[in-house]
C-alpha cells in the first residue's frame, strides 16, 4: 500500500499529523497495509441479527460488529449482494462506521423522521425499521437518479411509511417548516475518512476538497434546523477527517442558530472525541474496524427554554399544509419552470373510505384482491393516481407540493379494471399474511429462475396455485408475485430488480 500513501496529497497528511500527532499518525498509515472491512447490517423488520447468525452459522465469515446491535462483519470471498437473502430484503450491505449515525440518532414509533441526504439508503432503512410501522420518514436526495436507488432499497426493506423526495433542503424547509421530530444530515462531503476504502477519492478531493463542500454543508445544516421542530434532534455526520468539514461547522450552526445545541454522546470502545467540540464522535481507521466519521447530535430547545433543561425528542404538533392540493406530480418528470403544476390528472382518482362497497369501479378488482390478505388497510388512507394504489403514511402532509418519487406504500396498479399488487406489497407481508404462498428452500434452483424473470413449475407435493401468489424464501420471506396457473407460476418478479449473474 505504500504507492496508495504516496499519492495522499501533502495538505492532507499533514493537517492529519496536526490532529494525530506523530505516533499516532503511523498507525493511521500503517491501517492501509490492511483490508477493508466489509460489513452488512440485519434489516430487523424481517429477522432478528441472532437468527440471521444462525440461519448463516459457520459461512462467510460472519462475526459481530460490536458497537451495531444489528451489524456484521464477513468475508471478503462471499458475494454477498447475490445472494437470496439479499433479494428477500434481509440485509443491506454497508460499511460498519456508515452504519453507525443511524444508529445513535434515538428514533421511536410516531417519529416525524427525515433523512435530508439519503440516498442510496444505507441510513434511511435503518431508520424506516426503527418506526415500526408507525409515524413517517422523509428520504430525500437531491439527485433523482440516486433517489431511484434509494427508492428500491426502502422498498426492499419492506417500509410501507416512508416518502421519497427529490429536493433541494430550502424547498423542503418552505413547504414542511417545523414538520420533523428527528432529521439525520449524512452531508456530502471530502470524503478524506474513505481513502483507504476507495482510493479514487484522492483525485476527488484534489479537485473539490473541503473548501467546497464547507460552505454546502453549513447551507444543508441551516435549512435542517428550519425543518426540525422545537425539541427535536438533528444528527450531523460525514465521511471526512476535516475539522473545517466537522467541528468548525457544529460550532458555527450553534452560533448562528442560538436554539441549537450539542447533545454529548458516550464514547464507545475504538471512537474517539471531537477537537474543540465536547460530546461528538470521530472513527478512524486505525482504532476501529471501519473506516473513518465523524457524528454530532445536536437539539433544538423549545421556545423559551433554558439551556439547562434537556427534553428529547420533538413536539407532536398538528401540521396544517398551506393548501388542501393532494399532489404527487414528481412521479413524473419535473416542470421545465421547476416548479410543480397541478392538473386534473394528478389528483385522486378516489377515496376508498367514501365510496359505498362494490360501487368503487376505479380499484378494479380491488376488494376481491383484498379478501386474500391478512392485513388490513385502513381504507381512508388509501388513494388512486393514474392508476395506481399508494397507501398514505398516517402522518402524511396532504398539502405540500414537493417532487414526490413516491408517497408510502404502492399497493399496486389497476389495468383495465383489475388489480395487479405491487413489489413493494410483496417486500412489506409475511408468509402468512397472504392466502395463496409457495416457499422454496435457499439451495432451490428455482430460486435464482424466478428471480431472473422465468416461468416456473411446482413438483406434484407442492400441490397447485390459482390465481395470485406470493412467492417466499425458506424462513417464509417473501421475493414477490406469481400469477398461478395449475403446477405454474406466472413470474410477476419486478423487471428492474432482476437477478444479474
Amino acid at each position: 500500500m505504500a504507492e496508495q500513501i504516496e499519492r495522499l496529497p501533502r495538505a492532507f497528511l499533514e493537517e492529519m499529523e496536526g490532529l494525530l500527532g506523530e505516533e499516532e499518525m503511523a498507525q493511521y498509515l500503517a491501517s492501509f497495509d490492511r483490508e477493508w472491512n466489509r460489513g452488512l447490517r440485519v434489516n430487523e423488520k424481517k429477522i432478528s441479527g441472532e437468527t440471521f447468525f444462525q440461519r448463516h452459522q459457520g459461512m462467510h465469515g460472519l462475526k459481530k460488529v460490536p458497537w451495531i446491535g444489528n451489524g456484521y462483519w464477513y468475508d471478503s470471498s462471499w458475494t454477498a449482494s447475490k445472494d437470496a437473502d439479499y433479494y428477500a430484503g434481509l440485509y443491506y450491505l454497508q460499511e460498519p462506521s456508515a452504519m453507525t449515525p443511524a444508529s445513535l440518532l434515538p428514533v421511536k414509533p410516531g417519529d416525524r423522521v427525515l433523512d435530508l441526504c439519503a440516498a442510496p439508503g444505507g441510513k434511511a432503512t435503518e431508520l424506516g425499521v426503527k418506526l415500526k410501522g408507525e409515524g413517517i420518514l422523509f428520504a430525500n436526495d437531491i439527485s433523482h437518479s440516486r433517489s431511484m436507488a434509494l427508492l428500491k432499497n426502502l422498498e426492499l426493506f419492506g417500509i410501507t411509511n416512508s416518502c421519497v423526495t427529490s429536493e433541494a433542503p430550502e424547498r423542503l424547509a418552505e413547504a414542511l417548516p417545523g414538520f420533523f421530530t428527528k432529521i439525520l444530515v449524512d452531508a456530502p462531503c471530502s470524503g478524506e475518512g474513505m481513502f483507504r476504502r476507495e482510493p479514487g477519492m484522492v483525485t476527488d478531493w484534489m479537485e473539490r476538497g473541503p473548501e467546497y463542500y464547507c460552505p454546502l454543508q453549513r447551507k444543508i445544516l441551516l435549512e435542517a434546523v428550519k425543518l426540525l421542530a422545537p425539541g427535536g434532534l438533528l444528527l450531523y455526520s460525514t465521511c471526512t477527517f476535516s475539522v473545517r468539514e466537522n467541528e468548525e461547522n457544529i460550532t458555527f450552526l450553534c452560533g448562528e442558530e442560538k436554539e441549537m445545541e450539542v447533545v454529548p454522546l458516550p464514547l464507545f470502545p475504538g471512537a474517539a472525541g471531537g477537537f474543540g467540540v465536547l460530546g461528538v464522535l470521530r472513527l478512524f481507521p486505525h482504532r476501529i474496524g471501519g473506516e473513518g466519521h465523524f457524528i454530532a447530535l445536536l437539539r433544538k430547545k423549545n421556545k423559551g427554554e433554558g439551556s439547562e433543561e434537556k427534553q428529547e425528542g420533538g413536539e407532536r404538533q398538528e401540521y396544517r399544509p398551506k393548501n388542501n392540493a393532494w399532489n404527487l406530480a414528481a412521479e413524473r418528470p419535473r416542470q421545465r419552470t421547476g416548479k410543480t403544476r397541478m392538473e386534473k390528472d394528478e389528483r385522486p382518482d378516489g377515496d376508498l373510505g367514501k365510496e359505498k362497497k362494490g360501487e368503487g369501479r376505479a380499484f378494479g378488482d380491488w376488494e376481491a384482491f383484498k379478501k386474500d390478505l391478512r392485513v388490513k388497510f385502513e381504507p381512508s388512507r388509501i388513494r388512486l393516481l393514474q392508476g395506481r394504489m399508494y397507501y398514505l403514511p398516517e402522518d402524511f402532509p396532504e398539502g405540500v407540493r414537493l417532487r414526490f418519487l413516491r408517497t408510502g406504500l404502492l399497493l399496486g396498479e389497476v389495468k383495465n379494471g383489475r388489480f395487479e399488487p405491487g413489489q413493494a406489497l410483496a417486500m412489506c407481508l409475511r408468509e402468512d399474511e397472504f392466502k395463496r404462498t409457495i416457499c422454496f428452500l435457499r439451495g432451490d434452483e428455482r430460486v435464482v429462475r424466478y428471480l431472473k424473470g422465468e416461468t416456473v413449475t411446482l413438483k406434484e407435493d407442492e400441490g397447485e396455485r390459482k390465481g395470485w401468489c406470493l412467492v417466499c424464501l425458506e424462513g417464509g420471506f417473501p421475493l414477490g408475485w406469481a400469477k398461478g396457473m395449475g403446477n405454474v407460476l406466472k413470474n410477476k418478479y419486478c423487471a428492474g430488480w432482476r437477478f444479474l449473474g
